[in-house]
């Protein structure tokens, strides 16, 4: 506890040691020395001198020679345990200490420096010089905070928690800025910009653009299924015949059933944006936390629209998607159609992107790289739209290896248990090495949304995610490969047809995807927010109830509005405080590598911590800040003592190794007691 105090710049030390012991040992002096290298602040006091062993003495620790200290020691003779039980004088007890150091041989030419008195007048003029010292900085320190509570503050000044016209205008003005906070994290703001993660409107256009693209993909690549599919829908059509031509009712029959997959991902998508805005919702309504019920109305109205607004837009994307099925439109400008089906049916399993065109780049660790190889290693990746190449660093200057996309599928791996990385693979359809002696490339980020990321990537370049072929794999080996060569072409030329009228479908809903739900949802809510929250509020509640403050805001204003009267109150008494007292300089240092860095047993005996009140911890309506007397001064008041007075002190005496009392008198007039005035402990 006592380090609490004696680690403050503010105080001084006293670190008190009986004669009878070593000093060197003294563990009064090794705390003081870790709270004060530099012994600044450390005054040496050397108590039980009479008590020394015949033919030895102290002098030479008194003289400041041995084990020295910058402020020096004092020696001082307190009443024995008889003296004090005999009820011992006061005046006998300091005239036996005068007589001692007198008469004694080692002490008598410092006796004027020796004994409580002079203790006394040392200690008071120490510390009123330390207090000289202490003001410009704690001056400073106090202007610097009144300065900084000052905007806040003005707000609380004529404060009055029941008045309706303030509670009025606080509504107003915070349902307006809560609306504004909404738009700033849909629309994006330069104020306040987030570094360390995407949120609020950069999450959904993420969603939009990363997200919702690669759920669509996911779909088409089933390969094997689909011919499958169309198989069967030639055959059933042609019946107990065989067919001469393409059926185009088989092409129909198999787009409309691909169009209606796109409600899953579609309806995904509308979740993930709501559990967004939800987000947006909660952090924007952190502000209203002063008013609890008004934040938990204000997140229930807004969180209830919004999911009102759901439901209209999940309807209106399920009739877009109606709408692509109600008709097929084979006269569209990109569709393909039967005439160019079969020349195209080569190009269009190939990858569309643009040849050497950089998709990605961007940093990834190879994760399954065995130890005796070198382990886990972080590459610069760069993705094109024929290969995906590493590099040692962005310089991309020392190309490590370059692999070819074709025959390339992703599939998930699970994270390590005692990784914190989040890993994806590479591997070849063929079942070749995809690098070096490895079937696959495990490639690790550092979030899901990095690898959610990379994985749209890959899709761009063709790419694509592994999927479960396993079951009725033996009926589809069956009618796959049994095909005769005529409805083997026919089969070829609805699958490349239906791949281009998907495409178009797909195209077509990626566009109105986020202008439905921009429309529908983020846009309505907004206006909802700006025009309407206001009545509603007003219609849940009454206003009353709605700007009942928190306890802990209450409990805030009124310590922040005790902390601004009282750094201004302590101001005043630091600008009232005399600073005319003599002073004297510091002693000069002294060699005290005697010190030990280590101290085994800390024993706070002897040990006491005379410091200067920190007024940033008491406010001004405490009753113990009151002036406690006139400016500094030292007073006579008995010839046995002497009383140090200030504004703001407290401090204690205490000698425990002569029997002492430790005196703890908070804010109140410094009392040095001489021990001939002190109750034995």
């Amino acid at each position: 506890m006592i380090l609490q105090f004696i680690s403050r710049e503010s105080s001084l030390i006293l670190a008190v040691t009986p004669a009878n012991m070593d000093l060197a040992n003294s563990d009064a002096l090794k705390l003081a020395k870790e709270v004060d290298p530099q012994g600044l602040r450390t005054i040496g006091v050397i108590t039980k001198l009479d008590l020394m062993d015949e033919g030895t003495d102290a002098r030479d620790v008194l003289e400041n020679k041995l084990l020295p200290l910058r402020r020096g020691y004092i020696g001082v003779v307190n009443r024995s345990q008889k003296d004090i039980e005999g009820k011992k004088d006061i005046r006998a007890a300091l005239g036996a200490e005068r007589k001692f150091f007198l008469s004694h041989p080692a002490y008598r030419h410092m006796a004027d420096r020796m004994g409580t008195p002079h203790l006394q007048k040392t200690l008071n003029q120490q510390l009123t010089n330390h207090i000289r010292e202490s003001l410009p900085t704690l001056r400073s320190k106090l202007q610097s905070q009144l300065l900084s509570l000052e905007k806040e503050v003005e707000e609380y000044k004529n404060f009055r928690p029941d008045d309706p016209t303030r509670k009025t205008k606080a509504l107003l003005q915070m349902v307006q800025q809560f609306g504004v906070d909404f738009e700033k994290r849909i629309e994006g703001s330069g104020d306040q910009v987030d570094t360390l993660e995407l949120s609020g409107g950069a999450r959904i256009n993420r969603i939009f653009h990363e997200r919702f693209p690669f759920e669509l993909v996911k779909m088409e690549f089933d390969e094997k299924d689909l011919r499958r599919e169309i198989s069967y829908a030639i055959k059933n059509i042609h019946g107990v015949r065989t067919g001469l031509f393409t059926p185009d009712m088989a092409f129909e029959a198999i787009v409309k059933k691909q169009i209606v997959k796109l409600k899953e991902p579609s309806l995904k998508c509308v979740d993930l944006v709501v559990s967004e805005l939800a987000t947006v919702i909660k952090k924007c309504a952190e502000k209203l936390s002063s008013y609890p019920r008004l934040r938990e109305e204000t997140e229930r109205i807004v969180t209830t629209y919004i999911r009102e607004r759901e439901g209209r837009t999940k309807d209106q994307i399920l009739l877009l998607i109606d709408i692509e099925q109600s008709y097929i439109n084979t006269n569209h400008e990109d569709f393909i159609g039967f005439a160019n089906a079969q020349q195209r049916s080569t190009q269009l399993n190939k990858k569309r992107a643009i040849p050497n065109q950089v998709i990605r780049r961007g940093w990834l660790t190879i994760n399954n790289i065995s130890l005796m190889k070198g382990g886990s290693k972080e590459y610069w990746f760069v993705l094109t739209a024929e290969s995906l190449s590493w590099y040692k660093d962005e310089e991309e200057k020392e190309k490590k290896y370059m692999l070819p996309l074709d025959n390339l599928k992703i599939r998930d791996v699970e994270k390590g248990f005692m990784s914190n990385k989040h890993v994806f693979a590479i591997f070849n359809t063929e079942q070749r090495n995809v690098y070096k002696d490895l079937r696959q490339i495990e490639l690790a980020c550092d979030s899901q949304e990095d690898v959610d990321s990379w994985k749209a990537s890959f899709l761009r370049a063709g790419v694509y995610p592994e999927k479960d072929q396993a079951e009725n794999e033996d009926g589809v080996q069956e009618n796959t490969f049994s095909m005769d060569p005529q409805l083997e072409r026919q089969v070829e030329t609805i699958r490349n047809l239906v791949d281009s009228y998907v495409a178009i479908i797909n195209k077509s809903i990626r566009d109105l995807m986020p202008k439905t739900i921009m429309h529908l949802m983020i846009n309505n809510t907004k206006a909802f927010i700006h025009h309407e929250l206001l009545a509603y509020l007003y219609s849940s509640a009454d206003q009353t109830s709605l700007m009942e403050e928190s306890a802990d805001q209450a409990q805030r204003r009124d310590d922040m509005l005790r902390m601004y009267h009282a750094l201004k109150e302590a101001l005043n008494i630091i600008g009232d405080i005399s600073t005319s007292t003599v002073s004297t300089p510091v002693p000069p240092p002294v060699d005290d590598t005697w010190l030990q860095s280590t101290s085994s047993h800390r024993s706070h005996l002897g040990l006491l911590g005379f410091h200067l009140a920190s007024l940033l911890e008491y406010p001004a309506e405490d009753p113990r800040l009151r002036p406690a007397g006139p400016p500094l001064s030292a007073q006579p008041s008995h010839p046995c003592s002497t009383r140090l007075q200030g504004h703001f002190l407290w401090g204690s005496f205490c000698t425990l190794s002569a029997g002492a009392l430790l005196v703890w008198a908070p804010l109140q007039p410094l009392a040095l007691q001489s021990p001939c005035q002190a109750q034995a402990p």
